[in-house]
């Protein structure tokens, strides 16, 4: 998206964590390769402030469900630094193209008058399937974690059973 952006003239800036970084170092490499108006701004994730394990930046680099809500608190610690950041630079970005996990940039770049785009790293099927569940309870009704249950509100038959859920819905 930030290239597509970057490419009709857009400057674009990507707010990343380190480690999170070091996944996307194809697409810096190709952005300062073609001379994109993208620039990547690292925020230092806060783990250990949060009490989170060194070199947990994103939901997958989580040992367990259990620190999800530490890794929430750590994720809306980045709100100063990055308002801090956007007050020392000359020229704001047009756009700021963060993560869901990052709601912090949403009243910062409200804050700057500056447009906020949100890369949201799960399928729109999945979002589909857990809105469809979570509102129908259709998994509630199922007294084995094996036994399969239909998808409600689709045009196919698509079935689940409750071990494929994620923890927090059963």
């Amino acid at each position: 998206m930030a290239k597509l952006l970057a490419t009709n003239g857009v400057s674009v800036t990507i707010v990343l964590t380190p480690l999170n970084a070091a996944r996307f170092n194809t697409l810096i490499d190709q952005a300062k390769a073609l001379h994109l108006k993208i620039q990547f701004h690292l925020l230092p994730f806060p783990s250990a402030e949060a009490g989170l394990p060194e070199e947990c930046e994103n939901m997958y680099t989580l040992p367990s469900p259990q620190y999800q809500q530490s890794f929430f608190a750590a994720s809306n610690m980045l709100k100063e630094p990055l308002k801090k950041w956007l007050s020392e630079l000359e020229t704001l970005p047009t756009c700021i193209v963060s993560d869901i996990c990052l709601p912090c940039t949403t009243n910062t770049a409200s804050k700057f008058k500056i447009l906020r785009v949100v890369f949201r790293g799960i399928s729109c099927f999945s979002v589909l399937c857990s809105h469809n569940i979570s509102h129908s309870k259709v998994h509630e009704s199922v007294t084995s974690m094996s036994k399969p249950f239909v998808m409600p509100n689709f045009p196919d038959t698509i079935e689940f059973t409750n071990a494929q859920l994620p923890e927090a819905m059963n």
